[in-house]
């Protein structure tokens, strides 16, 4: 069996170029949707087999701490819309990265 050390080396530049992309423009997308107002809180999770179960007051204090980040933003909303604007285009970025992957993968053998 042989290696080819040259194609070796461009697949594993090709893997950390796309992983330095991925993560970064979604950290920064994280970022400016917290900065546009959207904070993505998202409510725990109940599970059914008694391993965790929410009860009533935490519901309600998880709700006020999602209105609570909402309303903290001081920018205008012209600000908050570029915010916006610019966070849902790194998620953009990130799905082209993953989408330009599996088109290479699937079409480049």
């Amino acid at each position: 069996m042989v290696i080819d050390g040259e194609a070796f080396v461009h697949v594993f530049l090709a893997a950390l170029l796309g992983a330095s992309i991925v993560v970064t423009f979604y950290a920064l997308g994280l970022r400016l949707l917290v900065r546009g107002g959207r904070p993505p809180l998202v409510a725990p999770a109940e599970f059914t087999d008694a391993i965790t179960v929410l009860t009533d007051k935490q519901k309600r204090r998880h709700e006020k701490a999602v209105a609570k980040a909402a309303k903290k933003n001081p920018l205008s909303e012209g600000q908050k819309r570029i915010s916006l604007v610019a966070a849902y285009a790194c998620f953009a970025v990130c799905g082209a990265a993953v989408l330009g992957a599996l088109l290479l993968i699937l079409f480049n053998h």
